[in-house]
């Protein structure tokens, strides 16, 4: 394929995937239960972070977050007790914990109270076309808080050579305009000309096939060549093509 033919056949399947029907399978349907906007960025944020592994454990684990939160999350985060974190104890997925998630409920209210919000933090060191520094800095700030060394391999930090998947998923989702209504484009101050791709196993080997990457591990430099790749072929919404290629490498085995 050349490069007009390989844009068609992309745009086509961002067309085919960037559907309401996405939701359904997807962990991006947790903030889609909250209309207010600092619930819909905590789900976001919180189901974001356990997106690994098996998505149908990944959806349910979500919900049982919100659960254990009384399904009002940014007023857990805001107003809760000793007791109340307590309930947080016995949660698990994967690697991920209730001592985690006690740290991340505090360390939310500390962005809450202490630096205008998840959306002000992230937008503080913003660059063009890129929010790597933005992420990296935003791990400082999270971790600006007492907390076990362990919890911090929760929140990768791009300038350390991770390709920072979940939480570059996780900007799609708060930034990105979406006409079609997967997407939230919550937060107006970062444009979806600075994301990136969310890179994982499956968007990894099909941009390799589709000769997007050649770099063979997923890593911050890999990141770096996918991203340079599909901004050439659409500058303002390069990261509208993850729903081509995780549905060509999920639902396709592409």
């Amino acid at each position: 394929m050349n490069k007009a033919e390989l844009k068609d056949f992309l745009d086509e399947k961002v067309l085919q995937y960037n559907t309401l029907d996405f939701i359904e399978s997807d962990p991006v349907q947790i903030p889609h239960l909250f209309t207010q906007k600092e619930d819909i960025e905590i789900a976001g944020f919180l189901s974001a972070t356990i997106a690994w592994g098996n998505r149908k454990m990944i959806i349910k684990n979500s919900h049982r977050m919100m659960e254990l939160m009384g399904n009002a999350p940014y007023d857990f985060v805001m107003s809760h007790t000793e007791p109340d974190l307590e309930r947080l104890e016995n949660f698990v997925h994967r690697t991920f914990n209730g001592q985690d998630f006690m740290v991340f409920i505090k360390s939310l209210q500390n962005i809450y109270k202490n630096h205008n919000g998840l959306e002000a933090v992230f937008s503080k060191n913003k660059e063009i076309n890129s929010m790597q520094k933005s992420i990296s800095e935003f791990k400082k700030i999270f971790f600006d808080i007492p907390h076990a060394a362990r919890t911090q391999k929760h929140i990768s930090d791009p300038l350390n050579n991770s390709a920072a998947k979940r939480i570059n998923m996780y900007l799609r989702w708060m930034c990105r305009e979406d006409n079609n209504g997967v997407d939230l484009g919550l937060w107006k101050s970062i444009p979806s000309a600075a994301l990136s791709c969310p890179l994982d196993v499956h968007s990894g080997n099909v941009a390799r096939k589709l000769g997007l990457l050649n770099r063979k591990q997923n890593d911050a430099k890999a990141l770096l060549e996918l991203d340079t790749k599909l901004r050439e072929l659409d500058a303002n919404d390069p990261v509208k093509y993850d729903f081509a290629l995780f549905g060509l490498g999920v639902f396709e085995s592409f």
